[in-house]
């Protein structure tokens, strides 16, 4: 019966995850880009900066404003001559209305204009590059959290390797006691054990379905609800020292934008020492006016008037003193940029070591792999000696579970070694920037 139920159990996970959709790495990061949050948010940035690049080819463009008006006077007045006679006085009302276009072109303003253009494109460059930066932090984690399942997956099916001997432990020491050559305490301890791994599977199901739903959030829950990953974990045992230093220094995108800030900052260093320089104007208005005198005192004054013409010139604008407020700012603008250089060269350094330990991790991991693919043969083969031995009562049953937990140990040796080494290759892709083809 209990044979019954273990096959039937087995049967169950087996059929349940053939049933599921595979979802494909390729898939996974294809999602993330399209729906990650993180990476729609810098998109979103992106989008801003372009927008304003888009139109900072008005800097050089002419300011033209049409300018209306309509003013209404009324007004008492009062005339006094040398003749009394010719005195007068009352109340006058008069309505004028006109319009007005006028223009303001920039001819030179010490090349602020050029250094404006200029740091705004190269802030839409920064936001591309920071765009992809978080595309490459978002595949590194979906590499993670995928492989992450995988190796939950194989240390299931670890498990119930191992519940394999277990049931044969059983069903040996049911035979040796039924014969009379075994002891009870061994079939108990026997059957705790295969309790034990019965419920690390109930376990580690649970810890894949959770795995399972975070790797789902990071795609904005785009997956099915129920679905299924690959079995192997694919690692590059392949990446140079020499290649994947030199993509560091001319690929990390944190440290291209970085390197982009820099530079901002150098343009707007500039456009604060170009405020020193004189601005020069071309201006010029075209003028229409109508007035109506309603009720006049003035005899000799028109009872309409019209007004219309055209003037334009050059202004010169040459700053004296403003209260020091320019070379404020370009002491200021000069500390944002030192600042910028420090950030930059700290960035760089951290970014360097970053990739040498990433590499040491990598080299390490690949070494520990292989240690432990040889180390589990041995241990599958140590197991089955000892169970055969068991079976002739040559070995005990102390000695038979201690080949199994030793086997327990490779296992979960070999398992962790192969999501270390693809973790260490994952992040010597991500500092490289090489994970965004």
């Amino acid at each position: 019966m209990k044979r019954s139920f273990i096959v039937i159990f087995l049967v169950s996970v087996f059929t349940s995850c053939f049933s599921q959709d595979v979802v494909t790495l390729e898939q996974a990061i294809t999602l993330a880009l399209e729906n990650n949050y993180d990476v729609r948010i810098a998109q979103t940035n992106l989008k801003a900066a372009a927008t304003d690049n888009d139109y900072s080819f008005a800097a050089f463009l002419p300011q033209l404003n049409a300018v209306g008006n309509y003013t209404v006077n009324d007004t008492d007045q009062e005339f006094r001559f040398e003749n009394a006679a010719n005195n007068r006085s009352g109340n006058a009302k008069s309505i004028s209305y006109g319009g007005s276009l006028q223009l303001v072109w920039t001819l030179f303003d010490g090349t602020r204009m050029f250094a404006t253009r200029e740091r705004i494109e190269q802030l839409e460059r920064q936001g591309s590059l920071q765009v992809k930066e978080q595309m490459v932090n978002t595949i590194a984690a979906i590499i993670t959290n995928y492989y992450d399942v995988i190796r939950q997956k194989q240390q299931l099916r670890a498990i119930q390797e191992q519940m394999l001997v277990n049931e044969e432990r059983v069903k040996l020491a049911e035979r040796k006691l039924e014969v009379g050559i075994g002891a009870k305490p061994e079939l108990l301890q026997a059957r705790v054990d295969l309790n034990a791994q019965r419920a690390s599977i109930v376990q580690q199901q649970t810890l894949i379905v959770q795995l399972k739903e975070n790797l789902n959030t990071l795609l904005d829950m785009k997956l099915p609800v129920v679905y299924d990953v690959a079995d192997t974990i694919l690692i590059n045992t392949s990446l140079q020292r020499e290649e994947v230093f030199d993509k560091v220094n001319t690929g990390n995108y944190s440290l291209l934008a970085t390197q982009r800030s820099l530079f901002i900052s150098q343009l707007t260093m500039r456009e604060r020492k170009a405020e020193r320089l004189p601005i020069l104007n071309f201006v010029s208005s075209y003028n229409i006016t109508h007035n109506d005198n309603v009720r006049l005192i003035n005899p000799f004054s028109a009872l309409q008037s019209d007004f219309q013409g055209f003037n334009y010139g050059l202004t010169l604008n040459i700053p004296i003193l403003n209260g020091f407020n320019t070379q404020r700012l370009v002491q200021q603008s000069k500390i944002v940029y030192d600042r910028q250089q420090l950030l930059y060269d700290q960035q760089r350094t951290t970014v360097s070591a970053a990739a040498r330990n990433a590499y040491i991790n990598y080299q390490n991991a690949l070494t520990i792999l292989a240690i432990e693919e040889e180390n589990i043969l041995l241990a599958k083969e140590n197991v089955s000696i000892a169970l055969e031995s068991f079976k002739r009562g040559s070995t005990t049953m102390i000695e038979l579970r201690t080949t199994q937990q030793s086997l327990e140990l490779a296992y979960n040796r070999l398992i962790n070694a192969r999501y270390n080494a693809k973790v260490s290759e994952t992040e010597l892709l991500r500092l490289s920037g090489a994970l965004l083809k």
